[in-house]
């Protein structure tokens, strides 16, 4: 498995694009169902079925309600216009402390439904610009948001699964 190089820049809107439509879908296809993380309890395909969980709630395809207070949602999406990464020990609030059980039947099949929502995601908001859905932690999020969002969070996993390397 050959790590990617990305520089962490989630200001920057086309390295954000360039990361979430080109990186991500290449990275995904390096890993290995057996890989494990460096940090954390997900097995591989936990991970993409998270990823691709997120994509499918950005577009409404799925639907979650976010039961922080609204003044906690606005400190949270304080975060999402900093250009700092997501730690790793954030906690996904829909998993509480079990880990889900996995929905697809394998790995292969997982990678592939990645694939197909990172493209309709990007689809979805140039067909969609003024769209807004609902985030688990976050609340109400719009275009931006969300590409702010996929950005911080799939760098997180990426960097978990060693698919990535950050540079300077």
């Amino acid at each position: 498995m050959e790590q990617i190089t990305v520089t962490y820049n989630a200001d920057d809107e086309e390295l954000r694009q360039h990361f979430i439509t080109q990186i991500v879908p290449q990275a995904v296809s390096s890993l290995s169902e057996d890989t494990a993380p460096q940090w954390g309890r997900m097995s591989a395909q936990h991970m993409v079925e998270h990823l691709t969980g997120t994509y499918w709630i950005s577009t409404g395809k799925m639907e979650v309600e976010c039961h922080n207070s609204e003044k906690k949602q606005r400190q949270l999406q304080m975060f999402l216009r900093t250009n700092r990464p997501m730690p790793k020990g954030f906690t996904n609030p829909l998993s509480e402390d079990e880990l889900p059980e996995l929905k697809l039947s394998d790995f292969e099949t997982a990678q592939k439904e990645l694939k197909k929502a990172v493209k309709e995601y990007w689809q979805y908001y140039q067909d969609h610009p003024d769209a807004e859905h609902t985030n688990p932690t976050f609340g109400l999020l719009d275009n931006e948001q969300w590409q702010r969002f996929h950005f911080k969070h799939c760098f997180h996993h990426l960097l978990q699964f060693g698919l990535i390397e950050e540079t300077e």
